[in-house]
């Protein structure tokens, strides 16, 4: 399959006195937006010291029709591949069984040394039925538990090996495990709510159950959540967030390693409304990544602020689907403009990223066929550069239009009358971390993950 520009996906865990099926339900609701290919949940039935598990292809609600897992705790899943076909086999949660017993676990990233690690893994006698990052951490974790005393040792252990992003969630008999990368690349958060405490991708789950964000799991943190909360620490690294979590990935009402998202996008436009000044009649987000930079800009820079496309809100997300042909028809009825709104009017147009060029060329491109007398285009993200391996398939060089083009070319390929880019400061600046905290490999191709690490042996 060829591979084009993916989302990542979501994970969400909880432990509680009560069913939980309804809160991992409604806990993926709240995620869907980080993975639409399938979905999946694992939950714990003590009195039959059973892990159930439906999981298949498609959305949170169609997955779920008829569906009732029954449990006090469990885990979720929604997917977009980034590793392995998208394909029913490769549907998360996955279910391990091995001699001390058996788990369910879900994660969402990519590791960097997946070939190596299955290929060694294969010569001690493991045996893959996906082709998933998700069952090598997992497969991992269960032979090195075999050799050590405690299941929360093979997972630190499994940790001395693992290169990449890793946000995972584990169900092992009734308990809740979390886990984070050493790098703490993607965002994982602990909610609680009465005796019920949760762990997931972005805290806007949370919000939908009323649960309260407790706080951010910790980089290369081992969270248990049994009858109490025990916390344990792996190998450390470098704390190195995503930038693109920021910029595009998560809701704008998630709050992400202390950060609020929504702020950082309005930070975003007032930077670019500072920076890049114009004379127009109206800022117009692309939405809906687009939105809260554009709200941004127009405070800052006086300009009206208007809803000059309207989005097709059955349509997901044209950037994360799956094949080429799928994005261009997306593309095509994602957005429809408002004639009224803006002909004859000059406009600021927001967008978070540029990536090949082609959906913003498209979108001027019908703009001034509805009339659009000036179109200025203004992008919250610096100019992408360099491959992702960290759980966002963007991992070739040639995708990058920036790679090959200079800005005023950029502008000229996508018919623009202005193009200007947020510097690699007022990103930085708008997200408010320092940084050194900060992943920004895609911008400027220095990789938070190191080569040197502990090698697996046969």
């Amino acid at each position: 399959m060829k591979k084009d520009i993916k989302e990542n996906c979501a994970v969400f865990g909880i432990r509680s006195n009560e069913d939980v099926f309804d809160s991992i339900y409604y806990g993926l609701y709240s995620l869907q937006h980080r993975g639409q290919e399938s979905a999946g949940i694992a939950t714990y039935t003590r009195s039959l010291d059973r892990i159930n598990i439906h999981k298949d292809m498609g959305l949170v609600p169609d997955v779920f029709k008829d569906v009732y897992l029954q449990g006090n705790s469990g885990i979720g899943h929604v997917r977009y591949s980034t590793t392995g076909e998208s394909d029913i086999e490769n549907t998360q949660p996955l279910m391990i069984n091995y001699a001390k017993g058996g788990f369910a676990i879900a994660h969402n990233g990519n590791l960097v040394n997946p070939q190596e690690l299955r290929s060694i893994l294969e010569r001690r006698g493991g045996v893959f039925s996906t082709t998933t990052d998700t069952e090598i951490i997992a497969q991992l974790i269960a032979q090195e538990h075999l050799k050590t005393g405690t299941f929360i040792e093979g997972i630190k252990s499994a940790m001395n090996y693992l290169r990449g992003a890793y946000s995972l969630v584990i169900l092992q008999d009734d308990k809740i495990i979390g886990v984070r990368d050493p790098w703490a690349i993607r965002p994982l958060v602990l909610g609680k709510s009465g005796d019920a405490y949760a762990i997931a991708s972005e805290s806007c789950a949370f919000d939908a159950l009323g649960m309260t964000l407790i706080r951010d799991i910790k980089p290369s943190e081992i969270l248990v959540i049994g009858d109490k909360l025990d916390s344990y620490f792996g190998r450390k690294e470098r704390t190195a967030h995503c930038m693109f979590e920021y910029v595009y990935f998560a809701r704008p009402d998630s709050v992400i390693d202390g950060v609020s998202v929504y702020e950082v996008r309005k930070n975003l436009g007032r930077i670019l409304a500072k920076k890049a000044p114009v004379k127009a009649d109206m800022v117009v987000p692309i939405p809906d990544s687009g939105i809260n930079v554009a709200i941004g800009y127009a405070q800052e820079s006086g300009i009206p602020y208007g809803e000059g496309l309207i989005k097709n809100r059955y349509l997901g997300r044209t950037f994360i689907m799956p094949e080429q042909k799928e994005r261009e028809i997306g593309v095509k009825i994602k957005l429809n403009p408002i004639r009224s709104e803006i002909e004859g009017k000059s406009l600021v147009v927001l967008d978070d990223s540029i990536v090949r060029g082609t959906t913003i060329k498209r979108i001027i491109k019908i703009l001034r066929e509805k009339g659009a007398k000036e179109v200025h285009v203004r992008i919250s993200c610096p100019p992408l550069r360099f491959p992702c391996y960290y759980g966002i398939n963007m991992q070739s060089k040639e995708e990058f239009v920036a790679r090959k083009k200079s800005i005023e070319e950029i502008r000229k390929k996508i018919g623009a009358d202005s193009l200007v880019y947020t510097s690699l400061e007022g990103l930085i600046k708008a997200i408010g971390l320092p940084r050194e905290k900060l992943c920004l490999a895609c911008l400027t191709g220095d990789y938070p993950v190191r080569e040197e690490q502990m090698k697996l042996e046969v």
